[in-house]
């Protein structure tokens, strides 16, 4: 039993499509033996919602599974650590380990109101993760991550236009089994992880997962030259206590399963740090008077990030001979308090005292989502794939409810009632329900033994109801305001693809799609008057590729090209000038690339992959203008009325060119394997904002990972050491700004070194 286990984890472990070996691997005689036969196991992804060879499914999807996500979320890393790991995948935030904006081939939503929609969903375990705060929850104890490019409207939703990032949870089992991993970094990090599963009956089993990262505060905060701070404190950003868990229960009858999932997440932190005109102005250059662990601030003492998760899921599955019928219902929850220094300065220009550089006007403010339910329903009916006709059919429902609040301070009042500086002198809020259905279906049918073609169709109906009320203004503007809007609409959503058995290792498809994004919501109007509507926005995408295993077995070579246009595209214009957020609808935004996933059995000890991407964006509307930041450098030209045009202009965090490469060497010693992995990513420039300008414009960003250890077998458990560095050179560029004050700006995760000790028991 334990040898048929072990295969089946070394099967996981190793037959990935973009096989991420930076990470650690137990050693079992399985892999041995794997890595002897220079054969490439075959991949198993439910990127339709049903066991698939990745091989002969028609969409264009990248794998990541096993533990091999361990290297990349070492260091105690959030989920941005998936950022350039894929092709055509990057992911950013300005809240730090909350929040994460993913973008597929360029499309994405900068948009940092805690009501943004975006056009990439996640969906874990089977359930949508809509609000964006849904989205950050710790990656642990995870089977498989699943990227898939393109439109999904079909099967997955509405929201999906440019793709999908899909996590599946590791499941119970009746065997005993389990890990436990921990880990010691820089900055004092602790990074504790651990499961274990066991049947409770012959049909009963459970499974308990944890999480525990912690990381001291490190940042100081200083003054500025010349200036006395009374607010310098030493160690007074950057750390963070996370801790997670899920217990799942699976019940396996002999025609019926049913599966509960209950998770939750409570993080007590400090937001990302800002770093006023952290960017030189005229250039993107660093400002040479920043170092990773100072900032000069003046309302560091408040800043906070406090975020609390849960959920439950209930999934119910029925074999009735030819049909499967599943039902799936959820029920997601979450709420956050975010406090920051956002001027990520001191002083002001009016006041006596300011710096680093120019700071026009201070900035502390804060955002929270103090009640926020989500609820889903999906059921549908599955043919059990017996004949040349198979389809699924079903029906969804979802309902979120949710109340936003917005608070302002003036940084240098004092607060009697609270004893310190940082008066609130402002706030709003706003209430939110949206209703959705859909109907869908996707039909297989076997034309012959070389040629399958599925058709998706979906119709969606989306509602929502907004009301957004200020009743203090921060910037002496009318403290009563309304706002309100109900946007509505429906729309039918299709696929239609192709694969064909070229030979017996090379499959070739096609695809044409067609997604679908529902209107929305801005009504930050803490510092603006006015309630934004996007309308909906559609993407009509065409792609073609190839999927081969090649050199007998020993390489995988996956590539694919396409095309889209989107329509209506809704696009988001930050800060510029103030700080309110505007929805826009661009006429029509097109783009278009490549990408290619590679695996290779070099030798019995040593595998690498490499894997790259190009995405080609662009605006097109000539008519399309917004406002500009406060002090960077613009390059857009601007219309009769004093906005920048944006006709021409590629999407915002939307890298033309992501590449990665991985090795791994592993050799056999008495009584264990000795092994080294090493990865390295490649991203290209992005602009941070729709316009461009010299300031706002990142730098290409190249990270690289090694891992090395030693893995040994003792009576039923498993053992393995590691040293481990990410960011190996230490390349420091900025991530992200924020451009309605000064040249301000976040940088990326500096070199991290770190040692972990891991236990596997069966």
């Amino acid at each position: 039993m334990k040898a048929m286990k072990r295969s089946t984890l070394a099967t996981l472990i190793n037959a990935t499509l973009f096989s991420a070996v930076a990470g650690t691997s137990f050693t079992t005689l399985a892999e041995e033996e794997q890595a002897k036969s220079n054969q490439l196991e075959v991949i198993q992804i439910t990127a339709r919602k049903r066991v698939e060879n990745a091989q002969e499914v028609p969409v264009s999807v990248s794998a990541l599974q096993g533990d091999n996500l361990d290297a990349y979320s070492s260091a105690g890393m959030d989920i941005r650590f998936m950022n350039a790991k894929i092709p055509s995948l990057s992911v950013e935030s300005s809240f730090g380990r909350t929040f994460p904006r993913f973008y597929v081939r360029g499309l994405g939503n900068t948009d940092f109101d805690l009501n943004a929609s975006q056009p990439v969903s996640l969906v874990v375990d089977e359930v949508v993760q809509e609000n964006p705060i849904l989205k950050g929850f710790p990656v642990f104890d995870i089977e498989r991550i699943e990227v898939l490019r393109g439109p999904q409207g079909t099967l997955f939703g509405r929201n999906t236009p440019a793709g999908l990032v899909k996590f599946d949870s590791v499941k119970p089992s009746q065997e005993f089994d389990g890990y436990a991993s921990v880990s010691y970094g820089s900055r004092e990090s602790v990074d504790f992880e651990g499961a274990v599963s066991t049947g409770l009956t012959d049909k009963i089993s459970t499974r308990v997962s944890v999480l525990w990262q912690e990381q001291p505060d490190y940042i100081d905060v200083r003054s500025p030259e010349g200036v006395t701070n009374e607010f310098a404190k030493d160690d007074s950003l950057g750390g963070y206590s996370e801790k997670a868990a899920r217990i799942q229960f699976l019940y396996e009858g002999d025609d019926f399963t049913g599966l509960l999932n209950y998770h939750v997440r409570d993080l007590d932190g400090r937001p990302i740090p800002f770093r006023a005109n952290l960017i030189e102005q005229g250039s993107n250059n660093i400002n040479p008077v920043y170092d990773n662990d100072v900032v000069y601030h003046d309302a560091s003492s408040r800043a906070t990030q406090q975020v609390e998760t849960q959920g439950l899921s209930l999934k119910l599955e029925w074999d009735l001979a030819e049909h499967t019928v599943t039902s799936i219902t959820a029920w997601e929850s979450a709420e956050i308090y975010s406090r920051a220094d956002v001027d990520g300065g001191y002083g002001a220009a009016f006041l006596p005292v300011q710096g680093p550089g120019v700071i026009f006007f201070p900035s502390e403010t804060a955002d929270a989502l103090p009640e926020h339910d989500q609820y889903t329903q999906e059921l549908r009916l599955s043919s059990n794939y017996s004949g040349d006709f198979n389809y699924q059919v079903g029906v969804f429902l979802f309902d979120e409810e949710m109340t936003i609040e917005s608070y302002s301070f003036d940084t240098l009042a004092f607060d009697a009632a609270a004893g310190n500086f940082g008066l609130q002198n402002g706030y709003a809020v706003q209430n939110q329900e949206t209703s959705a259905w859909a109907v869908f279906g996707s039909f297989d049918y076997t034309v012959s033994d070389k040629l399958d073609v599925t058709l998706g169709l979906r119709y969606s109906d989306d509602e929502k109801e907004f009301r957004a009320e200020r009743t203090k203004s921060p910037v002496g503007a009318a403290d009563s305001l309304v706002g309100t809007a109900n946007p509505s609409d429906s729309h039918v959503s299709w696929d239609l693809s192709a694969t064909y058995k070229l030979t017996d290792d090379v499959n070739l498809f096609g695809r044409l799609a067609n997604g679908f994004r529902a209107p929305s919501v801005q009504g930050r109007i803490l510092f603006g008057d006015d309630v934004t509507v996007a309308e909906s926005e559609t993407t009509n995408s065409i792609e073609f590729g190839v999927k081969s295993d090649v050199l007998d077995g020993q390489g995988r070579v996956n590539g694919t090209v396409f095309y889209y246009q989107m329509n209506d595209q809704q696009l988001t214009a930050v800060g510029g000038g103030a700080n309110f957020n505007r929805l826009v609808n661009a006429d029509k935004t097109t783009g278009y690339g490549f990408e290619l996933d590679t695996e290779w059995v070099l030798t019995d000890e040593l595998n690498a992959t490499f894997n790259l991407s190009y995405n080609k964006t662009e605006i097109d509307d000539p008519n399309l203008a917004i406002q500009g930041c406060a002090q960077c450098t613009i390059t857009n030209t601007k219309n009769a009325a004093g906005l920048y045009q944006l006709d021409g202009n590629s999407l915002p965090h939307a890298p033309e060119w992501i590449a990665n490469a991985t090795l791994r060497y592993t050799k056999e010693l008495e009584g264990g394997d000795f092994f080294v992995y090493a990865d390295t990513s490649y991203r290209s420039k992005i602009n941070f904002f729709l316009y461009e300008s010299v300031e706002f414009e990142g730098k290409a960003l190249f990270e690289t990972g090694v891992r090395a250890g030693y893995a040994w077998a003792s009576g039923d458990n498993e053992y393995e050491t590691s040293v481990f560095v990410r960011n190996l050179f230490d390349e420091q560029v900025v991530i992200g700004g924020v451009d309605f004050n000064n040249n301000t700006g976040m940088l990326n995760e500096e070199r991290f070194i770190g040692a972990e000790f891991k236990v596997r028991f069966f």
